[in-house]
Order: structure tokens, then C-alpha cells, then sequence
């Protein structure tokens, strides 16, 4: 494992390495064959500085806006040691809480390095397990880590861990409103499957402990405020669903050692930052880098990674770029020249064409005729 630690540090260069957190490790599971996006994250690379200097600088992420708004309420339900926090847990979820401490991990005793918050979050978590009795503690930014493809990746969380009738729950803030008891399906799925990755996360550093992996509930607490006031409410989440559709994704994962193995000799994507802090390096240089890395676009990616205009600008006449479920259906032709060729009758199928040769001839003689009919 150092190794290949040692091997992601050079291909990332000389700037620190970017945390994961859950919504990079859902948006990597979502798209399991892209051997570039395993690689950057996996390196810690800063995706957003590269696309940027490529050209291509990303539309993705949240607004200023809402990263404020969603630190201002985190900071409102976290004060004074989680007080407010506490209140949800016993009078809206009726959990049995006594009294408790609270460990702020984000950093330990001024050494915020990622190794050392993980350490100290396993033997808290270890001591807290290890008690009979509810260990009365609240971990706040617990450092956790996930072994994807081969390697580990360090969590940077947004969440509190908790203990409560013999078990740990994860309590996952956000700022979107839950408005009549209603929240917008969409984010609250995304924080269903957020929240997952980090029981993940928990249960298997508990494991590495000899305990099952029941010791960390799969009910979430989601925290969220309530209608247009900024006052938190609570609810608990199930995300069993979403723990086996990860635990299915990240098998499917193609295995960093392999990526590496097959990479050129010498390939980082450093940016050659100068005193000014100011990327040096060639983009042309860069771009050669970048794509000697296999990718799998599709048009979902532009809602969950930064590289994702410099793949589409690179898989430009590709069938990728029409999506997955068309690349598959076209049975491997690659080129929508091709595409419309077959559909044409002007190209010869190749060996295993003839069937979508026959589909696509058949498709085009039918928008032929529709054409026709509506003129």
C-alpha cells in the first residue's frame, strides 16, 4: 500500500492531496468504468485547477450561496455543543441520550493531517465501543476512510457519530428545507446515498476492531430546517437500499493497480504551481497527460465532475456522448460517422455489425417515412 501511495503522490505532484467526501465517492460509484475519474480522485488531484487550465473550467459545484447558508446552519444546530442537536435527538426521535461530551476531530491537538485525525477517530470510536453502557460522546468530524478499488480514501466528513442504544448512528446536516414534512426528493435522495457511504465507512473501521457490522445503524438522522424558518428538524432515514447498491458499485470498481500499471512511465498532473501561485506548466503538456488516461463520458457527468466539459469536448463524434444507454444499445460502434453510415447503407458492416447494421437501416428507413408523410 505505501507504494502505490508513493506512486499517487507523484502522479498528484506537489500540492496537498483534495479529501473525498461523500458526494465524490456516490459520483465515482456512478460511473465505475471511468478509469480517469478513479485515478484523480483516488490521487487527490484538484480536478476543478486541471479542467481550468485545459480550458475547460467547471459549471459544477454548489453556489457561494448555498455553501454559506449550509455552514450557517451546520455552525447554528452544532453550537454549544451540539445543544440544539441533542434536543432533536430526545423530544422529536425519543432517543434515550443522557448527558454527553463532545469531541470536535477536525483536527488533533493542532495536527490536522489525515492519518493522524484517523487514528484518533478510531481509538475514540473503539473506546466508546468497547463500553457497556452508551458512551455518552459526540464525535464531531470523525476522519474516516474507505478502501475503493485498492485503496484507501480518506472521508473529509460533514456529519456527527453518535451512541445509543448499544449502536452508533451517523447524524447528516443539510441546509435544504423539509417544508410541510415534504424535503425535494432529489436532495434528499442525494443525502440518502451521501449518508450511506459514511455508515460504510464507519462499519468497516469498527470491523477492522472485530465488531459486526450492525454495531453502526443503518437509520441515519437527517437534519434539515424546518419550513422557511431556520429552526432544525429531524428525521431518521433508512439507507439500507442505498448501502447494497454502493456495496455493489464499488465491486465493480476496475482496481487502481491496474490503471497505474498500464499509465506512461512519469505521468502527473502537476500544475507547476509558481511564487505567485500561479499553474506554470504547459497546457498542451497537461492535455497529453490527461488523456493518456482512458475516460467513459457520458452526459451525467456533467452534474457530478469537474472534467467533465474536457470530455466532452474530447468524445466529440463519439456515441459516448449520447449518453450510456445509446452507446450500449449501438453494440460497441463507436463513431456516430459510423452510426450513420450503417444506418445509411453507405459502409459495409464490419465483423459483429450486421445485426445493429440491420436495426439501424431499419430505424432510418422508418424516420424516412415519417418524413415524408409529414411533408
Amino acid at each position: 500500500m505505501d507504494a502505490l501511495v508513493d506512486r499517487l503522490d507523484r502522479i498528484r505532484g506537489t500540492v496537498a492531496p483534495r479529501n473525498h467526501n461523500a458526494r465524490t465517492i456516490a459520483a465515482l460509484t456512478s460511473n465505475p468504468g471511468c478509469g480517469r475519474r478513479g485515478l484523480m480522485d483516488a490521487a487527490g488531484v484538484n480536478k476543478g485547477a486541471v479542467a481550468g487550465h485545459l480550458g475547460f473550467p467547471s459549471g459544477f459545484g454548489q453556489s457561494r450561496f448555498a455553501i454559506a447558508r449550509g455552514n450557517a446552519f451546520e455552525a447554528q444546530v452544532k453550537a454549544d455543543g451540539a445543544a440544539e442537536l441533542l434536543q432533536l435527538l430526545r423530544e422529536r426521535l425519543g432517543l434515550a441520550i443522557p448527558e454527553v461530551a463532545y469531541d470536535d476531530l477536525s483536527n488533533v491537538g493542532g495536527n490536522a493531517s489525515r492519518e493522524v485525525r484517523y487514528a484518533r477517530t478510531k481509538s475514540l470510536l473503539a473506546r466508546a465501543a468497547g463500553e457497556r453502557d452508551d458512551a455518552g460522546t459526540l464525535f464531531d468530524h470523525p476522519m474516516l476512510r474507505l478502501d475503493i478499488a485498492g485503496y484507501y480514501a480518506y472521508l473529509e466528513p460533514d456529519l456527527i457519530a453518535f451512541r445509543a442504544g448499544g449502536r452508533f448512528h451517523v447524524v447528516e446536516i443539510k441546509s435544504f428545507a423539509v417544508i410541510d414534512g415534504q424535503a425535494d426528493a432529489g436532495k434528499a435522495a442525494a443525502a440518502a446515498r451521501q449518508s450511506a457511504v459514511y455508515v460504510m465507512a464507519m462499519r468497516e473501521l469498527l470491523g477492522e476492531l472485530g465488531y459486526p457490522p450492525e454495531t453502526v445503524s443503518h437509520d441515519v438522522v437527517l437534519v434539515c430546517p424546518e419550513n422557511f424558518a431556520n429552526r432544525p428538524t429531524a428525521t431518521l432515514v433508512d439507507v439500507r437500499k442505498q448501502l447494497s447498491v454502493l456495496q455493489r458499485q464499488l465491486s465493480r470498481l476496475t482496481r487502481l493497480d491496474e490503471i497505474i500499471d498500464a499509465l506512461p512511465p512519469g505521468l502527473s498532473f502537476d500544475l507547476a504551481y509558481d511564487a505567485d501561485h500561479l499553474p506554470s506548466r504547459p497546457a498542451d503538456e497537461l492535455r497529453k497527460a490527461v488523456s493518456a488516461i482512458d475516460a467513459r463520458y457520458s452526459p451525467d457527468c456533467l452534474g457530478t465532475c469537474e472534467m467533465a466539459f474536457f470530455c466532452r469536448d474530447e468524445s466529440a463524434g463519439s456515441t459516448a456522448a449520447l449518453g450510456r444507454t445509446v452507446r450500449d444499445d449501438l453494440g460497441g460502434v463507436e463513431s456516430i460517422g459510423t452510426v450513420l453510415g450503417l444506418a445509411r447503407g453507405t459502409l459495409t458492416p464490419g465483423a459483429g455489425q450486421e445485426e445493429i447494421a440491420g436495426l439501424l437501416r431499419f430505424a432510418h428507413r422508418l424516420r424516412t417515412e415519417c418524413l415524408e408523410g409529414i411533408a
